[in-house]
């Protein structure tokens, strides 16, 4: 659970998207938040969700409890984004996990934030924070640890905890891909000392370049998941072959009912967005 008090930031608005809180933000906004809680030592885990993430969610409740008590849950797909414009949220923009690495490690640079890199296959937390490391010579890495493909047993997780704690962090960077890196972040958020967690699942290959990224077009055309299934059509077919269709389903009834209640809304005067709370109960029941 996030740890903001009283005198943070406040993020923005959330736009519930079939249940998920999903913060109304932009790239540059998210950045500044982040600042906002390394400057001010307040611990917060931030969920960068497409709809891979929305799927999985609704169908496990302590999955979408972790995802509605961090302190963001950053639309990284385009389908979010034109979700939360089409319920009246603005302004939005897609904040892509590799997009927000390179700004804030750019920003971290330049200010001396300490980066941490925890997950990847083995030594890719390595080759990430070396790569990193040559294109901004100043950028501070506090260390990096790659985990078993295993859970870890208790003691195993402590010297993880206590390791990431003796390097001193202000962002612990986590690629173990969803709903993994979540599940981790939720749990690990009261036990590191002072550190923001970002999972960036897949941003790790992109950004170390193990692995391509899908043409700015397709990205911002909502069709990089068809890119990243041409390139591992074993690994994912069936997680998009699930995915794709159900939450264009769900998408689709969700803004019809919004639409409807927009209507019903101003036949009787009342207010389009009256609170977040009813929109969230809405998106909730379907």
């Amino acid at each position: 659970m996030s740890t903001l008090d009283a005198d943070a930031a406040p993020a923005p608005n959330r736009v519930f998207i079939l249940g998920i809180g999903v913060t109304a933000t932009t790239l540059d906004r998210a950045v500044s938040i982040i600042e906002q809680w390394i400057e001010r030592r307040i611990q917060n885990y931030v969920c960068i969700t497409g709809a891979h993430g929305i799927i999985e969610s609704r169908s496990d409740p302590r999955l979408r409890q972790i995802h509605n008590e961090a302190g963001m849950v950053t639309p990284d797909g385009m389908p979010l984004v034109f979700m939360a414009r089409r319920l009246g949220f603005k302004p939005v923009s897609r904040v892509y996990g590799p997009d927000l690495m390179r700004r804030l490690t750019e920003v971290s640079a330049l200010k001396g934030y300490r980066q941490f890199y925890y997950g990847g296959g083995p030594g890719l937390a390595d080759q990430l924070a070396a790569t990193l490391k040559a294109r901004h010579p100043a950028l501070p890495v506090a260390g990096t640890m790659t985990p078993p493909f295993r859970p870890l047993t208790p003691e195993e997780d402590d010297a993880v905890v206590a390791h990431i704690n003796a390097a001193a962090p202000d962002i612990v960077w986590v690629g173990l891909s969803t709903p993994k890196q979540e599940f981790w972040m939720a749990s690990h958020i009261g036990r590191l000392n002072g550190a923001v967690l970002v999972g960036v699942g897949a941003a790790f290959d992109f950004l170390a370049g193990t692995k391509s990224q899908a043409p700015a077009w397709m990205q911002r055309s909502g069709l990089e998941w068809a890119y990243r299934l041409a390139h591992e059509p074993r690994r994912l077919w069936r997680r998009y072959l699930r995915i794709v269709p159900l939450f264009s389903m769900l998408a689709t009834a969700q803004i019809i009912e919004h639409r409807a209640a927009g209507m019903y809304g101003r036949a009787r005067n009342i207010p389009r967005h009256a609170n977040v709370t009813d929109q969230e109960k809405s998106s909730s029941s379907m």
